[in-house]
């Protein structure tokens, strides 16, 4: 089937659908939803015989929907209207929610229901749930909707809220107001689902030291023996760039800040709340100094408090977690992970396993870090050599076998940081963006001219790298860029992996496999050192950085200020791809 994808970005849920619909067979194209001439021209080039809208913040011009068949994927329930679908499900505390494929009509998603998938809440965030259960539900129901299609013989299911199985309701644009913090009533768990409920947008606004922010990713604090002896909202501590909150019955941590009102030189986007608030902090009524708590990764068993990075060990194998919002990776995380690998290198272990976070593996360096700093391109600098000594640390590990558990998405420098593991392993939903192009025509580091060929070979590392394109893990797997994709479910993964390692730290032919290892390292060296790799790699990259085309400023740019598509780029949308001959 020729599919027109129309919607407002290539998000998560958006790039799944892609893969896996175009791995079906169907011919899919794509168009950002800048205006109706614009949609309207994409419709006429591509000629589809289905649209459908993935991700949509404004309706279906009538000049579409009156003379083609589009079909709305919203992430509700038979029933549910409105576009804060998933931020009332979770205020409201629901224990069920889904994801409904509704036919495009005049009013907002009033048209016949073509498929409904349920699936259990998960006490999460919004954009967790959308990047697992509701992109899960997603597929499900898109392919349900298309095998319906193509039969001839279905009846969409007419919008009737007399039908019993239609539970759902008109839910309007959640506020400010609805959203706001009450600390004198709100109980850390109500705090917490607020949150939530605004992560990754709009955020829940709160006013510190006379500012007004965004608040993201809260994780309420297990680790405190008795009631925190401080006013309910004041900051009583900071961790690995979070600020911690009290509350009425204990703390919550807040790990990101976006001004609300932006003014002069300050910026407009999301950025680690300490560093935000320095200044703020610094100058602030006793009540709101903070107090550092350094952790070590070590220290405190997984799970009893928030920190970035942990760690664990479990019959001489060891569990490095790293836990970064939205897989960004700083100059300091890169260089606080890279320790924590070496730490765990010094102990009495035979397998490291590198765990990532639930939600993201990596997705390499930090653009909104980089973009606020003093000089771009200098902290670009600093930024990318702190991922490739964190590269360096991972190859060279010649007395344990490295192996890599991908349980989110992986993208430019985080699939190549992945690849410097012996063994790579990630879980079936995951999506891979091996390429740095997109990003201003960068160039990359992270030893990938090295890691990437001897994978999966010269010729296929360059059709990895050109067409900017995601990949599933199936497709991951069949090209060699993974070892193995596993169908188990997030905690099935989890214990799979863990069987993996045991096994191969407990195995006869342990030895042997280390000994392989590092003869082909050093044979491998030999024929062109790593330092060798890492400048050329560099030498491309200062001029991405340095030099007179500014393109990877610009994207940046645009990327992190969220600024609207001016249009869409001809790999995605191969309706608009020149034809020659």
């Amino acid at each position: 089937m020729r599919i027109l994808f129309l919607t407002h970005g290539f998000n998560s849920l958006t790039q799944r659908l892609f893969v896996e619909l175009r791995q079906l067979g169907h011919q899919v194209s794509i168009e950002f939803d800048i205006n109706d001439a614009v949609a309207e021209q994409a419709v006429e080039l591509f000629k589809p015989e289905l649209i459908l809208a993935p991700f949509l913040k404004r309706a279906i011009p009538e000049t579409i929907w009156r003379h083609h068949r589009c079909i709305i994927v919203h992430p509700g329930i038979k029933g549910d209207r409105g576009p804060s679908s998933v931020d009332w499900a979770i205020m409201e505390n629901r224990s069920s929610w889904g994801v409904t494929c509704i036919e495009a009509v005049a009013e907002m998603d009033a048209g016949d229901i073509w498929a409904s998938v349920e699936f259990p809440m998960r006490a999460t965030s919004k954009s967790s749930l959308y990047r697992n259960e509701i992109t899960d539900g997603a597929l499900a129901a898109v392919k349900l909707t298309l095998a319906r299609i193509e039969s001839g013989t279905y009846t969409p299911q007419p919008l009737n809220y007399a039908q019993p199985d239609i539970k759902g309701q008109w839910h309007c644009l959640m506020t400010q107001d609805e959203r706001r913090i009450d600390w004198q009533r709100d109980s850390s768990e109500i705090i917490l689902r607020k949150i939530r409920a605004a992560d990754s947008q709009p955020g829940v606004k709160e006013s510190i030291a006379g500012k007004g922010y965004y608040l993201y990713n809260g994780i309420v604090e297990t680790q405190l023996n008795q009631p925190v002896e401080a006013d309910p909202g004041s900051i009583i501590a900071t961790r690995d760039g979070a600020i911690c909150f009290a509350t009425l019955d204990g703390a919550i941590w807040v790990t990101h800040l976006r001004l609300v009102e932006p003014k002069g030189e300050a910026f407009g986007f999301k950025r680690p709340a300490a560093a935000l608030l320095h200044d703020q902090l610094t100058s602030a009524p006793e009540a709101l100094r903070v107090a550092e708590l350094p952790l070590a990764p070590e220290v405190v068993p997984l799970g009893e408090t928030w920190q970035e990075i942990r760690y664990r060990e479990e019959a001489q194998v060891g569990y490095l977690y790293f836990d970064f919002y939205n897989g960004a990776m700083d100059t300091q995380q890169c260089q606080r992970l890279q320790q924590a690998v070496a730490n765990a290198k010094q102990r009495n272990i035979n397998v490291l396993v590198l765990m990532g976070g639930e939600e993201y593996w990596s997705n390499g360096i930090h653009l909104n870090q980089i973009e606020a700093a003093e000089s771009p391109a200098q902290e670009s600098w600093r930024n990318i050599n702190a991922m490739n000594d964190l590269c360096l640390e991972i190859i060279n590990s010649p007395e344990q076998m490295v192996l890599v558990a991908m349980r989110g998405n992986a993208g430019a420098g985080g699939v190549f940081m992945a690849l410097a593991a012996d063994k790579v392993f990630a879980r079936h939903p995951v999506i891979f963006n091996p390429h740095y192009k997109s990003m201003g025509n960068l160039y990359g580091s992270e030893y990938w001219t090295y890691l990437l060929p001897k994978r999966v070979g010269v010729e296929a590392a360059a059709e990895l790298m050109h067409p900017r394109l995601p990949l599933s893990a199936r497709e991951a797997e069949a090209k060699g860029l993974i070892d193995l994709c596993c169908d188990e479910t997030r905690d099935g993964f989890v214990e799979k992996i863990k069987a993996e390692a045991v096994q191969l730290s407990c195995s006869a032919g342990f030895a042997d496999q280390l000994a392989l290892k590092n003869v082909q390292r050093k044979q491998d060296e030999m024929l062109k050192p790593l330092a060798h790799y890492r400048c050329e790699e560099l030498e491309q990259m200062k001029l991405n950085f340095f030099g007179f085309d500014p393109s990877y400023h610009v994207a940046r740019y645009h990327f992190v200020e969220k600024l609207p598509k001016a249009r869409t780029p001809s790999y995605l949308a191969s309706h608009r791809r020149l034809k020659c001959g």
